[in-house]
């Protein structure tokens, strides 16, 4: 059976890895000391300068911060005439050689720069969260993982910069993150140790309030002691979890068991009323299927009565308007016959009266006939001879228009002093002549 201890063996891997964060990383620094300036075409770069500035050429240029830095800085300018541009959220301090204080420091300050003389340190001034993982001993020694949180922020930079490590310049949080997160895990663990088991998964209030006051002992001090210049924002617990899977089960096993028994009780009564149940139910179908039936059986029965009821004054009603109607017809067929009669013999009047009518006016259209021929002929009666005359010849052109025109003309004299004769005579002579005349005109 292996003696080896895999806590212990956990514990000194995690004091090297604790050992290795605390060491800062000492990178080379953006701006170090150089020497005289040297001349403008001198080829090569000064050697006091840190190769990932860029130089400008000219009387002027812009270099900035490198891309993987915290707090993104930009600096301006030539040589040692350079400004330093401190974004709005990060601290900075900026010290010459030969000044005892600080000639810049604060929040967003920008400055003049001089590489030669000058040095400065650049802090975010955001809130930053440290993520607490720490196996404990309770008070039953067992082990237990409690997991949470801290988030503080810079209070006093003038008193944090002087008391913290924010060397690194890729994180300059680095360092305190890793002692003010190995702080945490101390104070969470002398806590646990002082608590049992059900205290740990119970309540986490006692470990927030001993880890919130030795935090803030330690950061913010106490009186006249700034601490560290820093202040503690909050700190929360999230879990606390056992490590061994078989305390764990144990610890689970009598509140699964109460919570069975509690179960099979509340099956074992609930099945009972369910039978209960489940009779009356029965019951009350049963009930409710033989008063459904009756009412069935009533309500058919006064369908049946009231249908036939229906049926026989249908018939009735059939029957009074069968009569009705025959009735009905009967007086109208008589009163049709009546106005058919009536309206024959007004027919007959009317063809009597026009009849009559139009007798009475043939009879005045031929008296007026009558009249007209009189009058006709006692005009023409009294027509003299001259107005003959005169017709006739007004009446010639258009009857000399009309008969064909004589190859020849014979005259036949008889004798007799007939005067129409002489004036038939005189009416082909006077024919000729018109003709004879009309021809010379052509």
């Amino acid at each position: 059976m292996s003696s080896q201890n895999s806590y212990l063996d956990q514990v000194v891997a995690q004091k090297a890895e604790v050992e290795n964060e605390l060491r800062a990383r000492k990178a080379q620094r953006i701006f170090r000391e150089s020497p005289a300036p040297m001349p403008q075409g001198e080829a090569a770069a000064a050697p006091g300068h840190d190769s990932r500035i860029q130089r400008a050429s000219g009387g002027g240029g812009e270099s900035h911060a490198a891309a993987s830095h915290a707090v993104d800085v930009r600096i301006t300018g030539w040589w040692r005439w350079k400004n330093v541009i401190v974004p709005p959220n990060a601290y900075v301090v900026h010290t010459r050689r030969g000044h005892s204080e600080p000639l810049d420091i604060g929040l967003g300050v920008s400055f003049r720069f001089d590489p030669v003389t000058d040095s400065f340190l650049v802090v975010p001034a955001t809130m930053q969260t440290i993520i607490i993982h720490a196996n404990c001993i309770c008070k039953e020694r067992q082990g237990v993982l409690v997991q949470g949180y801290v988030q503080w922020i810079i209070d006093d930079f003038r008193t944090a910069y002087r008391k913290l490590d924010f060397s690194d310049e890729y994180d300059p949080m680095r360092v305190v993150n890793v002692q003010l997160r190995e702080q945490a895990e101390a104070a969470i663990k002398d806590k646990v140790a002082t608590m049992s088991i059900d205290d740990v998964l119970a309540d986490k209030q006692p470990i927030i309030k001993e880890l919130t006051a030795r935090l803030r002992h330690v950061a913010e001090g106490e009186g006249t002691d700034k601490g560290l210049g820093l202040r503690i924002v909050t700190v929360q617990i999230k879990e606390a979890v056992v490590c061994s899977p078989r305390v764990w089960e144990t610890l689970q096993r009598p509140f699964r068991a109460e919570r069975s028994k509690e179960a099979r009780l509340a099956e074992i009564t609930n099945e009972e009323v369910v039978r209960a149940r489940e009779a009356e139910h029965a019951k009350a179908v049963e009930k409710e299927e033989i008063e459904t039936q009756a009412e069935v059986a009533r309500l058919r029965a006064a369908a049946e009565s009231a249908q036939f009821d229906r049926e026989q004054g249908e018939r009735a009603r059939r029957a009074k308007v069968e009569a009705e109607t025959l009735a009905a017809a009967v007086a109208h067929e008589k009163e049709k016959i009546e106005r058919e009669a009536e309206l024959a013999r007004l027919r007959l009047e009317h063809e009597i009266t026009q009849v009559g009518m139009r007798q009475e006016a043939e009879n005045r259209q031929a008296g007026r006939q009558l009249e007209f021929e009189a009058a006709r002929r006692k005009i023409d009666n009294d027509l003299s001879e001259a107005a003959v005359r005169t017709r006739l010849i007004e009446a010639l052109p258009g009857i000399a228009e009309k008969m064909p025109h004589p190859q020849e003309l014979r005259s036949i004299s008889v004798g007799g002093g007939d005067a129409v004769s002489s004036l038939v005579g005189g009416l082909l002579k006077l024919l000729q002549s018109l003709q004879n005349g009309k021809a010379n005109g052509n």
